[in-house]
């Protein structure tokens, strides 16, 4: 359900409930569109988001993890000048407006005030502006008079809200009768839409669904009772929040609302909901931001290996000149300066055929002859430096196709946070600018089957973590050919079934490159005989004493922990 005045008049009500009399402990602003009060109140320390993104804002308490930049912007500056230590005294709803009012008391050594930070909760026109005695200190979006001659968002200005539309107030009964009293029929969710403000379209359907049945003939001489039908249900304490989903996956929420995944509060509710899509947003963004510096990469490398096969190409008919050297000095005899080509009996040839020479004629014989052998000698040496440099580029293409095969498994959030690691190592990412706390170790997949715990690996820093931790008798898979996960059969000394060992296989399949098709041959041996060679990249290991077993793909999401 879109923040319109109807969700806000609850929300409003239960920031009131949870925050009034809370302390201003800190603020931060994570990004230009978004900026968060940690307040301590009823007994904890709760964060109080007031974003003003077009798609998702709103002002919920969230627990919702922000990183505050190095540099705080100014309008965070601002407020943390005027707000830090401040009291909250109410969240109110400004009329029936998608505006909330945060009013502070903030006292200072010598001074005291009242400050209101509102919230302008409206799709792209959302903004926070910070006031005293009605004038504007400060907004998140500031306007001019150039830009805006109807509104002016600047310091030193008064505040005053938005221009009203021209929509009846729900809360002003005799218009709002008056509205429905016009009412000549068909669409009523659309006519109320049109004629009632702050109501959002969905909410206007949910009231022509639930009060009036989906009724589109006019109502005529009970319009008043339609009237009252109308207020009583926006005006209305009752709630039933809840987030309305499709396929797993939430596509609303709701004040009021007999379906749906219940939650305790509205402000549950939203902040689930907004949580989720920010959340799939930046999994997206983030994803999509790697892959491209990968297949940036990939290009560059194919494009480097296709330089040296090319060169490798060149040198394709290295013995050719070899031999037509030493053919044209065993024959030298036979040749004199000025021929442009000769016809010798190849003796390197089973058969002994003859082979034709082409001759340089203003080149005696011998310097013909050692023409062929320094251009078979440039060739060798120019073989000799290829060699490596192919073996180099074959060995970065498939480090990057592995990251890009990690990449392309990734699930959420976490399966991105040590890819992004692992980029930043292979220099294709600027490190960080300040040493990162610590952070705890991202968990591996981790599945049970038949008492025996298997674990995946979500990239290849997790799959050389997951060699690390394995004791020397553990089970250790690999698809053979493909690029996968590396799978562990944590054995703790006992001997594997069939049935664990098969199941640890098709995980292994699904997580590899051969997901798509049948029957991957997956090897599996002993952790014992599975060897990190010395400087090898992320996720490279050589094995032997093992065997193969061949698996259909298959997640086992049933098995997972």
């Amino acid at each position: 359900m879109p923040q319109d005045a109807f969700t806000l008049r609850h929300i409003a009500r239960e920031l009131n409930a949870m925050l009034s009399g809370g302390k201003v402990n800190k603020i931060i602003q994570p990004s230009r569109d978004e900026v968060d009060l940690l307040l301590y109140a009823g007994g904890k320390t709760r964060k109080l988001m007031l974003n003003t993104n077009a798609s998702f804002a709103r002002a919920c308490v969230s627990d919702l993890p922000r990183t505050a930049p190095d540099v705080a912007p100014n309008f965070c500056m601002l407020l943390r000048k005027h707000l830090t230590g401040a009291t909250l005294l109410s969240v109110r709803q400004e009329g029936f407006e998608r505006i909330l009012a945060f009013t502070f008391d903030c006292a200072g050594e010598f001074t005291r005030a009242e400050r209101v930070l509102y919230a302008e909760i409206m799709g792209k026109y959302s903004n926070l502006v910070l006031t005293e005695s009605g004038v504007i200190s400060g907004a998140l979006k500031v306007s001019s008079l150039q830009e805006n001659f109807k509104r002016v968002l600047f310091p030193g200005v008064p505040y005053s809200p938005p221009e009203p539309q021209d929509k009846a107030n729900p809360a002003d009964t005799a218009a709002l009768q008056a509205r429905m009293q016009a009412f000549g029929g068909g669409d009523l969710a659309e006519f109320l839409f049109s004629n009632l403000s702050g109501l959002a379209l969905p909410t206007c359907r949910q009231i022509a669904e639930e009060v009036f049945r989906g009724r589109s003939e006019p109502f005529g001489d009970n319009a008043a009772a339609a009237a009252k039908s109308v207020y009583d249900f926006i005006f209305s304490e009752q709630t039933a929040p809840a987030v309305l989903r499709a396929n797993g996956e939430a596509k609303d929420f709701f004040v009021r609302l007999p379906r749906g995944e219940r939650c305790e509060s509205v402000n549950e509710a939203q902040d689930r909901y907004y949580t989720e899509r920010e959340t799939k947003r930046d999994f997206s963004e983030k994803k999509r931001k790697l892959e491209g510096l990968l297949l940036s990469r990939r290009k560059k490398e194919e494009k480097k290996l296709s330089l040296l096969l090319e060169r490798e190409r060149d040198c394709a008919d290295m013995e050719k000149n070899r031999i037509f050297g030493e053919l044209i000095t065993a024959n030298i005899y036979q040749l004199r300066k000025g021929m442009d080509g000769c016809e010798l009996v190849n003796y390197y040839d089973e058969e002994a055929k003859t082979v034709k020479i082409p001759l340089d004629k203003t080149l005696a014989p011998a310097q013909n002859a050692q023409k062929y052998y320094k251009k078979y000698n440039k060739q060798k040496r120019t073989l000799a430096a290829v060699a490596p440099q192919k073996e180099e580029a074959l060995s970065d293409l498939d480090y990057t196709n592995s990251m890009l095969f990690s990449l392309s498994r990734a699930e959420n959030l976490l399966d991105l946070a040590e890819a992004e690691e692992e980029l930043r190592a292979a220099g294709l990412m600027p490190p960080l600018k300040k040493k990162q706390k610590s952070a705890a170790a991202i968990p591996f997949r981790a599945f049970e089957k038949d008492g025996f715990t298997i674990f995946a690996g979500r990239n290849n820093v997790q799959n050389d973590r997951l060699l690390r931790e394995a004791a020397a008798n553990d089970v250790w898979l690999h698809t053979q050919k493909y690029h996968s996960a590396h799978v562990l059969i944590r054995t703790e000394g006992r001997k594997v079934p069939d049935s664990v060992l098969l199941a640890a296989a098709e995980i292994c399949a699904h997580f590899s490159d051969g997901q798509a098709g049948n029957k991957i041959p997956v090897d599996y041996c002993e952790r014992r005989f599975v060897k990190k060679p010395p400087k090898a990249k992320a996720g490279f290991v050589v094995y032997t004493d093992f065997k193969t077993v061949l698996a259909d793909p298959n997640r086992h999401a049933e098995l997972e922990k």
